[in-house]
């Protein structure tokens, strides 16, 4: 049995036993790259089922990262209220209003790019583009090269 026929055999069973018995949760089996981003964040540290009532509601409120670079912090807090670590959400503000501000609104193409958003770490970054991300997709992700510095997003969140 050669390497490829032996990591088969290993990984076969797991992958059949997943496919019976995954959760269905909202940011699975979407190429949404904010909305995933989003779960990866409110996802640390805490629950999956802690995380998809306040998920279904940030959602709800705040569908994309111009919405999410525009609110005001003292509704983001509102929002984030009960999962706790508020430096993830501050950070996710920051991060989205770098995106709106220097990118487009578009997410950032490459890894390095990813980790100099406020709040990226290296395994978030591997977990967003690996379940958001196809090469050669560049309609949905566009290179970004963020600023040093972000500039404020309009009060009306207008797309540039």
């Amino acid at each position: 049995m050669n390497e490829q026929e032996r990591l088969n055999a290993l990984t076969a069973p797991l992958l059949t036993w997943y496919d019976i018995h995954k959760r269905v949760l909202p940011w699975r089996g979407i190429r949404d790259p904010y909305r995933i981003w989003v779960s990866e964040i409110m996802l640390q540290q805490t629950r999956v089922q802690a995380v998809l009532e306040y998920y279904a509601r940030f959602m709800a409120e705040l569908p994309d990262v111009y919405a999410l670079a525009a609110v005001g912090e003292e509704r983001l807090f509102k929002l984030w209220e009960g999962l706790g670590y508020y430096s993830r959400a501050r950070n996710l503000h920051r991060a989205a209003q770098v995106l709106v501000n220097d990118c487009g609104g578009e997410f950032p193409h490459t890894r390095e790019e990813l980790l100099r958003l406020p709040g990226v770490s290296p395994p978030g970054s591997a977990a967003s583009r690996r379940t958001s991300w196809t090469p050669g997709c560049a309609s949905v992700f566009a290179p970004c090269s963020p600023k040093a510095s972000t500039a404020s997003v309009p009060a009306n969140g207008t797309r540039r």
